[in-house]
């Protein structure tokens, strides 16, 4: 079943890159009593990913702030080093909070894992944006296609504010 609005994220596990390395983290440690932004991306350093998706919340992230958004993390099921370095790729290390679910156990846990096996990609998360009060779901957006950013683009996510 596939989470909606007006329901609350589950409490799972991700992983990151502390200052010690590896660190798991909890949803209800970033999300709890916070206005948040979360989206999810199919694969780090993919086209879309890459170029479009998650540039587009690094560029808004002085409107997101103006809104009231707390924190704006992205999740995707790739290992937490993989995470790291696109966050220092694109510049958004310290500024986006990057997720890892490598097993994919979040993106099942919400309905929202996709079976990319037929393209080498095994399972990984669709692409989505969500904003959080508090945990509780207030706006979802979920592509329907993966390759697309369209209703979970930042731009989309703001207006919804």
């Amino acid at each position: 079943m596939t989470i909606e609005v007006g329901a609350r994220l589950p409490n799972t596990t991700f992983r990151r890159i502390g200052a010690s390395g590896p660190e798991t983290v909890l949803t209800e440690d970033v999300f709890a009593g916070k206005k948040a932004v979360l989206f999810a991306v199919p694969g780090a350093f993919t086209p879309t990913c890459h170029r479009n998706h998650l540039p587009g919340y690094l560029n808004n992230l002085d409107a997101l702030r103006a809104k009231g958004v707390e924190v704006v993390a992205v999740t995707a099921v790739n290992d937490p080093f993989v995470m790291d370095a696109w966050a220092d790729a694109t510049g958004a290390k310290g500024q986006i909070e990057f997720l890892s679910d490598g097993n994919g156990d979040f993106a099942k846990a919400i309905g929202l894992d996709l079976d990319g096996t037929g393209g080498g990609l095994g399972l990984r998360s669709k692409r989505y944006a969500m904003v959080l009060d508090d945990q509780t779901i207030t706006y979802l957006a979920v592509e329907d296609s993966p390759g697309k950013a369209d209703l979970s683009s930042a731009e989309k996510l703001l207006a919804a504010l």
